[in-house]
């Protein structure tokens, strides 16, 4: 249900009844069981508890969404709205998540899409949703039985949400088929499942885990085919190399993969990923692979192509180790989570100070009013990471950056340097180095795990690895 055309055959087969009576009969089964991760379920009815603690006597609807289009009859690819997997495990599109309140709790109905069978038009005439053009799709049975959720045709969303219940708290502008049943968008709603994600469960966090290591192997398959891509395959050819690996390890990339070579290293969202790789430069990787389930790794690694830095590079690289090292140290319960932040912007400001790049004193640059190194760093140092690689977005600030890091909050930490080609300010022999290091935590009760440790962080560290992967 969406107020999209369905892309019909011009040809017009509804109209051909010789084709409607043979196309109808004689269908075997089709394989349309719901592929769930284990604990995904349990995880999701878990997190619906919580929703429904926060919000107890009111309705709740959240939809999946749909997919965007990328030109004329062409679309992306589909990908569930964060809060919605989170609150079901589904990543069906078009679907609609309503929460009623029952007792003490909330009783969760979940709307989808029908797929149509043989004896109706949609079955093969409608290109975007019809199994004879994308393949046999899960039913209304099929999610129940997977999900543990009562599953509902998305046709009777309009009565679900009408009637004397309570008014709807709603997220609209995700499916336009539920903005049409609801009154005012809740921003209260997304603000509270944003900061409610604040906080990983342990399957939450053993889904991060595997995106990481899935990932680290994304970084290994890079660094092998660094000798084609230095002989013409370029930027492209890297990021074809990662991006393969994140759609077979998961769902995809998290994010547009930034493969920035040489002069690029210092552009912070080089994802246009056009260019040569020169053998003498540093390759700045930022990628990261989505599972399945929609948890995404989000890592960083600088390291020189040829397998040695020169001494410029060297020396941005160990000024940037200094701030990652000693911005993750900060990195405990009860810090602030400003904390990380300041310090790796402390490391650097100092250190670039010393190398006669700030036109005043430390404590200058570090003013508020100051902030004069931000030159070579105009990007943040870090975020909350989850289903978003900039994940819970909607919190309010007293909940994320003015807040405390508390146990179970997944987070990156990133400083980098960016001396950029045409930056007069800094000597030759810097322009064209950009350096980032970035790994992805999860708050202990004690202190931290660095679950991207797998990839080395040393200048000597990481120049073995290229070397040992490179053969």
């Amino acid at each position: 249900m969406s107020d999209r055309p369905a892309r019909r055959d011009p040809s017009n087969l509804v109209a051909a009844q010789g084709f409607r009576d043979f196309v109808r009969e004689d269908w075997g089964p089709a394989d349309r069981a719901v592929r769930v991760v284990d604990g995904a379920a349990a995880a999701a009815a878990a997190h619906r508890d919580r929703l429904s603690r926060a919000f107890p006597g009111k309705r709740i609807a959240i939809a999946s969404g749909l997919a965007p289009v990328r030109s004329n009859d062409t679309d992306y690819t589909f990908r569930a709205d964060s809060d919605f997997a989170w609150l079901t495990g589904c990543y069906a599109e078009g679907a609609v998540l309503v929460m009623h309140p029952a007792g003490d709790g909330h009783d969760a109905v979940l709307h989808l899409r029908e797929p149509a069978g043989p004896d109706e038009p949609d079955f093969f005439a409608n290109a975007r949703d019809g199994e004879l053009w994308i393949g046999p799709a899960p039913g209304l049975g099929e999610w129940s039985a997977a999900l543990g959720l009562v599953c509902l045709p998305l046709e009777g969303l309009a009565r679900s949400l009408r009637g004397r219940l309570p008014e709807v708290l709603a997220v609209k502008g995700v499916d336009p088929y539920l903005d049409a049943h609801v009154g005012a968008h809740s921003a209260e709603l997304r603000t509270v499942l944003a900061e409610l994600r604040r906080i990983k469960d342990d399957w939450e966090i053993a889904q991060l885990k595997a995106a990481v290591d899935a990932t680290v192997l994304g970084f290994a398959d890079v660094a092998r085919e660094l000798d084609t891509a230095v002989r013409g395959g370029g930027e492209r050819w890297l990021q074809g190399t990662f991006d393969r690996r994140a759609r077979t390890a998961g769902n995809g990339p998290g994010y547009a993969s930034i493969v920035a070579a040489g002069p690029h290293a210092p552009v912070l969202h080089w994802t246009r990923c056009d260019g040569q790789v020169p053998e003498d430069g540093l390759l700045l990787l930022d990628a990261g692979v989505e599972l399945d389930t929609l948890y995404t790794a989000d890592v960083t690694r600088t390291f020189p192509v040829g397998g040695e830095f020169s001494p410029a590079q060297r020396k941005v690289y160990d000024l940037v180790h200094d701030a990652h090292v000693q911005a993750m140290a900060e990195v405990r319960p009860g810090a602030d989570y400003r904390a990380f932040h300041n310090t790796a912007m402390r490391v650097l400001a100092e250190g670039l100070h010393d190398w006669g790049l700030l036109p005043g004193s430390v404590d200058k640059a570090l003013d508020p009013d100051g902030q004069h190194h931000r030159r070579y760093i105009v990007c943040g140092v870090g975020h909350f990471l989850g289903l978003d690689v900039h994940d819970c977005a909607s919190s309010r600030a007293e909940a994320y950056h003015e807040a405390k890091l508390e146990p179970g909050m997944a987070l990156t930490v990133e400083p980098g340097l960016y001396f950029h080609p045409n930056d007069l300010t800094v000597p030759p022999e810097l322009r064209g180095i950009g350096v980032r290091i970035e790994d992805d935590l999860v708050v202990t009760a004690d202190g931290h795990d660095v679950i991207s440790d797998a990839l080395p962080i040393t200048h000597e560290g990481i120049s073995d690895w290229v070397r040992t992967h490179r053969g």
